[in-house]
């Protein structure tokens, strides 16, 4: 099996809470180049923590957030690998190797939902959206989103779904707290996003819906590729088709968001029917069994 196996407990919770804190620390080290640009000069009690890149262009600003997890994805694997002394891959997937049409189909389902999310907004109203394709500027981001992206996400899956769902599941000996406490913790470290000071705290609920309907993916199929290839779509389409000036991710996109920020209960409403919908057709494309045993058993 791809989680919990027999050789993650030779040596306990506590080195799972050093390899956690080793990761702050080497990311902490890695945001080093962006806070080197950053400007604290403007900077006021209503701002918010991505103005202090305004003075930057939006293509440097994409390049420097994203980095930050590319520089920590080195660190990842030393801490499995030597600390733990396990091969990366047991964190990533039950198969001997990763299962790349896996990937593109998560990556294509994601695509598909982002895609159709952004025409069917822009169609109902044209009036909130403005055209802000310009060929260079759109190009860069293009090249800097597809060579970035995937690294952000995968070192975010590798993470959470993989490293930390370990972690919790010989902590507690629960599959279901495992996903229960890496969802909420995904969900929670977006409280700094900016995007919370025009939405609310409420948002964070949609963060934790999205990470458990990824932690679910993680344990039926017995790997992180699904996922993979889930969550770099919908960064990756999400930052090249539409943005807005109060996101984290301030883009040269086809679009640009100028509407009055506000989350309506369709917002709450469409994560608890599209989510289950994506997880039945992967159900019927990999013939999952056994929910209850595999998000609600014990681990030992």
């Amino acid at each position: 099996m791809f989680l919990w196996d027999k050789s993650f407990r030779l040596k306990g919770f506590g080195y799972y809470i050093l390899g956690s804190f080793l990761i702050i620390f080497f990311n902490s080290l890695a945001q080093i180049p962006m806070l080197y640009f950053a400007s604290w000069d403007s900077i006021t009690p209503e701002s918010n923590p991505m103005d202090i890149f305004n003075h930057l262009s939006k293509n440097f600003r994409f390049f420097l957030i994203l980095l930050t997890p590319a520089l920590t994805a080195p660190a990842i694997w030393f801490i499995v690998n030597k600390l733990h002394d396990l091969p990366i891959m047991s964190i990533i997937t039950s198969r001997k190797k990763i299962d790349f049409g896996r990937v593109l189909y998560g990556f294509s389902t994601s695509a598909i939902v982002v895609l159709t999310s952004v025409m069917i907004t822009y169609f109902i109203s044209p009036e909130n959206y403005e055209f802000n394709f310009r060929v260079k500027e759109f190009l860069i981001l293009a090249i800097i989103a597809i060579l970035l992206v995937p690294i952000q996400t995968t070192v975010e899956e590798v993470v959470f779904r993989g490293y930390l769902m370990q972690g919790f599941g010989h902590w507690l000996n629960s599959r279901f707290m495992a996903l229960f406490l890496t969802s909420s913790v995904f969900g929670l470290l977006h409280l700094a996003n900016p995007e919370l000071s025009k939405l609310g705290n409420s948002l964070i609920l949609i963060y934790i819906i999205g990470s458990f309907n990824l932690g679910i993916m993680t344990l039926m199929d017995d790997g992180l590729e699904l996922a993979l290839g889930f969550h770099a779509a919908n960064n990756l389409f999400i930052a090249l088709l539409v943005t807005a000036n109060w996101t984290v991710f301030q883009t040269d996109s086809i679009f640009i968001d100028i509407s009055e920020p506000k989350l309506g209960l369709i917002d709450f409403i469409s994560p608890f029917i599209v989510f289950p919908i994506i997880l039945i057709i992967f159900s019927k494309k990999y013939s999952w069994t056994n929910w209850k045993g595999k998000l609600f058993s014990k681990v030992r």
